[in-house]
């Protein structure tokens, strides 16, 4: 064996999940890669969207304003390859597919939501903080300016 994190195209969990513990912070850690999809601001929509049942790609699309096909498209891939979403076709004319969250997925809204209520709670907060760092930055501009033709 190599030592690597693969092994015949299987991600070696014995390597990481000594312990009983993922270690997000191994940059080759697996969770890393689950962290990075599900802190994915389409994820978070999507999932949300489905919170309330199975969707068709359509309905997702016209609920999660702003993603585009494609972005939907390879998101619900993701989530189907990660057992988060479950994708069922319906053998009919025209094909129907739906999309709905599997028990994991669904163990995923708690603190979803609890990020969503947070970001609602403390949205004035932060704008009112990015106005103030971006008036410090123009007025650093100007002080640069100045400093610099030795005013």
């Amino acid at each position: 064996m190599s030592g690597g994190p693969r092994r015949g195209g299987v991600v070696n969990q014995d390597r990481w999940h000594a312990g009983g513990r993922w270690d997000p912070y191994d940059q080759d850690c697996p969770s890393r890669q689950l962290l990075d999809r599900i802190g994915d601001r389409w994820t978070v929509l999507v999932v949300l969207a489905l919170a309330d049942g199975p969707r068709r790609f359509s309905e997702l699309r016209r609920s999660v304003g702003g993603v585009s096909q494609k972005m939907l498209t390879q998101t619900l891939r993701a989530l189907e390859r990660d057992g988060l979403v479950r994708r069922t076709v319906f053998a009919q004319v025209p094909p129907r597919v739906d999309y709905t969250l599997t028990d994991t997925g669904t163990s995923l809204l708690e603190p979803l939501r609890g990020l969503l209520d947070w970001s609602s709670a403390h949205m004035d907060d932060v704008l009112a903080s990015r106005a103030r760092h971006d008036e410090g930055e123009a007025d650093g501009a100007a002080h640069e300016r100045v400093a610099a033709s030795g005013g």
